[in-house]
């Protein structure tokens, strides 16, 4: 798998800040005694989750993607629309994530599979022992790719997604989704067609 990194665009979307600004101010409202002090907590952890981080995570690469034009206002809400639907269409399954890989020299340790079309999605289809992203932790074997560097790739085929990984420096930042079963089936069909293609073979010699 080639190695790749993620340069931020100039127009990057982070929000980690606001969030945190956020969380200091409701200390400080809880320490007031005419606030409602129990309900402040509750969205202090809300804001604190793990769940809200990967939300957030996952709205600040949406917003880089999204094909919106207008105020910074259109764009916000069609980012949130986004948002919503890609959480929306993971449901049963694993919600959207970030991982980010380190660029390193041996690679990014891990392989992909599918997009032969535009409607068959990316899936990582090997984690490489001791690889990069094996001693990262963060991506599975099953995980479909929704994003990288900020380009959606749901509709790009294999070989652009290969170039758009290339194209990556310093580090790699990636939205995926754990979606496992859809990897079997793609893997049962490759499986079946060598089968097909290996009988053609032996009844012709």
């Amino acid at each position: 798998m080639s190695d790749a990194a993620v340069e931020q665009p100039a127009s990057s979307l982070h929000l980690k800040e606001d969030v945190e600004r956020a969380i200091e101010l409701l200390r400080k409202l809880q320490a007031k005694d005419n606030m409602p002090r129990e309900k402040l907590l509750k969205l202090q952890a809300v804001l604190e989750s793990e769940f809200f981080t990967t939300v957030r995570q996952v709205y600040e690469n949406v917003h880089a993607t999204v094909d919106a034009q207008g105020t910074p206002e259109a764009v916000a809400g069609a980012t949130a629309k986004a948002t919503v639907a890609a959480f929306a269409a993971s449901e049963g399954y694993a919600h959207p994530r970030v991982v980010e890989l380190p660029k390193t020299d041996g690679g990014l340790g891990f392989n992909i599979m599918g997009g032969n079309d535009p409607e068959t999605p990316i899936y990582v289809s090997r984690i490489i022992p001791d690889g990069v992203a094996d001693r990262n932790g963060g991506l599975r074997r099953g995980d479909e790719l929704l994003a990288v560097a900020g380009v959606s790739v749901e509709k790009l085929r294999h070989e652009d997604v290969v170039v758009l990984l290339k194209k990556c420096e310093h580090t790699v930042k990636m939205v995926v989704k754990y979606n496992p079963h859809v990897l079997e089936e793609m893997e049962s069909q490759f499986d079946q067609h060598r089968q097909n293609s290996q009988r053609r073979s032996h009844r012709k010699s």
